[in-house]
């Protein structure tokens, strides 16, 4: 079934119809869950060797799924198209620079300030203060974040997967799909020692459950983003890192994460009725000129 996506292409949509998402998650599972089990298996530490080196392996997943399957492909336009996405800054505009850059902050913002009026007990903000005190730590940090997540993540999810999705099923649908993936993707990361997700959140309690729910809700404001940028996968790799700089920066506490995920939920209601379900955007999707 093909949507208003390809609907409203002048290019031709040829090079996005062969590709397959469910192989892509099942390649993507293997390959992170296969190094990821290795660390969980020994018990190793993720930030010691070589549980560093399996864990970063594992990180990079979506994106050696992605490179094996356009290249086993052999399509030159694809490649050309995939790349000029990653790259490509005019895709976006100011407008959308400008929401991929303020939602996060705002929301911590509104929860923090919240927590301050209502007296509500307030996390240390441990890195927020070591940057501050060390500036010089600022761009090295903004890297580390940007390389553990948001590329290695984006170059498949929203790089690969969400064009095959969106080709069979619409904006909505695919985006559901798509986070359901991604918040089953993390699961082992709960059982190796040194994530976030095993020292500060574990396995089975309210913060894991509303850590699960994220992916799923948050790929709704992915999909949004990425098809009003005409598909910029660069889009989205900001916005992701957006969203972990913030988390870094503004910790949310077990009360401040419930009430983020209902204000993303509510924001995600907005945008699904004031746009169209099938795109989630405000005008036709173009493919970029290739």
């Amino acid at each position: 079934m093909l949507n208003s996506l390809q609907k409203s292409n002048k290019v031709t949509i040829k090079i996005y119809e062969n590709s397959n998402p469910w192989i892509f998650f099942i390649l993507t599972l293997s390959i992170s869950w296969f190094f990821w089990m290795w660390i969980i298996l020994s018990g190793w530490n993720v930030w010691k060797v070589p549980g560093i080196i399996f864990g970063a392996l594992g990180l990079f997943g979506p994106t050696f799924a992605e490179i094996f399957l356009i290249s086993k492909s052999n399509n030159k336009e694809r490649w050309k198209d995939y790349w000029h996405r990653v790259f490509s800054f005019k895709q976006i505009g100011k407008k959308w620079f400008l929401i991929i850059i303020i939602i996060f902050p705002l929301i911590h913002a509104i929860i923090t300030l919240a927590s301050l009026i209502t007296g509500t007990h307030l996390p240390s903000f441990e890195t927020a203060k070591n940057l501050i005190s060390n500036p010089w730590k600022i761009l090295p940090f903004a890297i580390f974040v940007l390389l553990f997540g948001p590329i290695p993540e984006e170059l498949g999810w929203r790089g690969y997967a969400l064009d095959g999705l969106q080709t069979k099923y619409n904006a909505l649908v695919s985006s559901f799909i798509l986070g359901t993936v991604w918040s089953f993707w993390h699961i082992p990361l709960f059982f190796i020692k040194g994530t976030f997700q095993y020292e500060q959140l574990k396995f089975g309690t309210l913060d894991f459950w509303l850590y699960i729910l994220g992916p799923i809700i948050i790929s709704i404001l992915f999909t949004w983003i990425y098809n009003n940028t005409n598909r910029s996968t660069l889009s989205a790799i900001l916005f992701h890192f957006t969203i972990n700089f913030t988390g870094e920066l503004i910790p949310l506490t077990e009360r401040g994460r419930i009430y983020s995920l209902i204000l993303i939920t509510l924001l995600s209601i907005v945008i699904v009725i004031t746009m169209d379900p099938k795109t989630l955007a405000e005008k036709a999707i173009k493919i970029s000129e290739i």
